[in-house]
């Protein structure tokens, strides 16, 4: 029998409590071992055919030990204990499952970013579980919402931790695929260049390059305030141009946030988790793991009887 993935919580912290940097292909080799188990157990796909369920079952414990902050991903692919990880493990737990992890003020919040993207009225109960009054559609869409919520939230943790040069190709693998920024080679030619008056890169508006778009690219990890976005607003009159984009991994405040509101320059702002959410619209740095399909029946079919 295959472990559920709460039942692999343990025995994934104790794999890495050697303190070494591990991979996740070695992680799950290591646990086939360990569980003993049987070819069929280790080839079984889950339903949509693309995904082994073991392997996702080990990915799921890794994914809420990391929220958790019992473990960390220095760099990626790869991931290790952290010194709470090890708090954990010195006390001889029997298990590791969610209700424990609740004690852990990350992993609280990030449950409650999941739940928050699952609320929609008659759906959810308070404890996360879809209601009798679902339907089958309901409980679907409310599942999509919080794999979503959780890949952006993993996603965002690997665009903090990138190297400045790795920051750089995620923003222009993103313009390019949004449409901007012409080729990959233009794009790249342009963003990172300049630093002119805070500006990072100028980009073209569309392949053609009818117009440009003046870039600004922070990986932060405080919130932007009003007076970078006004630096940065000064330097596109500078530039005589009227559009620009900022993005960070952060936040901005309320007073930045205003502030574009009531220029002549248009600048678009985007914070980390927007442009997690674009990276994932536009498959920038993710990739499909399953389709499912939703069928109903052909009634013009049958009316031809």
């Amino acid at each position: 029998m295959i472990p559920d993935y709460q039942s692999l919580m343990l025995p994934v912290l104790k794999v890495t409590g050697d303190g070494n940097e591990h991979h996740m292909k070695e992680l799950v080799s290591t646990l086939i071992d360990q569980f003993g188990m049987t070819d069929e157990e280790k080839t079984r796909l889950l339903p949509s055919g693309t995904t082994l369920v073991f392997a996702s079952r080990v990915a799921w414990a890794k994914t809420y030990l990391k929220q958790a902050g019992l473990l960390s991903a220095p760099r990626r692919g790869v991931f290790r204990i952290t010194e709470d990880g090890r708090a954990l493990l010195a006390t001889n737990p029997g298990a590791i499952d969610n209700t424990l992890l609740n004690n852990y003020a990350s992993f609280r919040d990030f449950r409650d970013r999941s739940r928050q993207a699952e609320a929609e009225p008659a759906s959810p109960t308070a404890g996360g579980d879809l209601s009798i009054e679902s339907t089958p559609e309901d409980a679907m869409a409310a599942a999509y919402k919080r794999l979503r919520t959780e890949l952006e939230s993993e996603l965002l943790q690997q665009v903090r931790q990138a190297t400045p040069a790795f920051f750089e190709q995620i923003v222009v693998d993103l313009i390019v695929a949004m449409g901007y920024g012409g080729s990959h080679q233009d794009a790249g030619r342009a963003i990172g260049k300049s630093g002119d008056g805070g500006i990072d890169g100028i980009i073209k508006e569309d392949k053609l390059g009818l117009d440009t778009i003046f870039l600004q690219a922070k990986r932060w990890e405080g919130v932007v305030g009003r007076p970078e976005i006004q630096k940065f607003a000064g330097a596109l009159q500078g530039q005589r141009a009227s559009k620009g984009i900022f993005i960070t991994t952060s936040s901005y405040s309320r007073e930045a946030l205003d502030y574009v509101q009531h220029i002549a320059s248009r600048i678009i702002l985007i914070d980390g988790p927007a442009m997690v959410r674009h990276m994932v619209d536009y498959n920038v740095g993710v990739s499909v793991a399953g389709r499912y399909e939703i069928k109903n029946i052909d009634s013009d079919y049958f009316e031809a009887d």
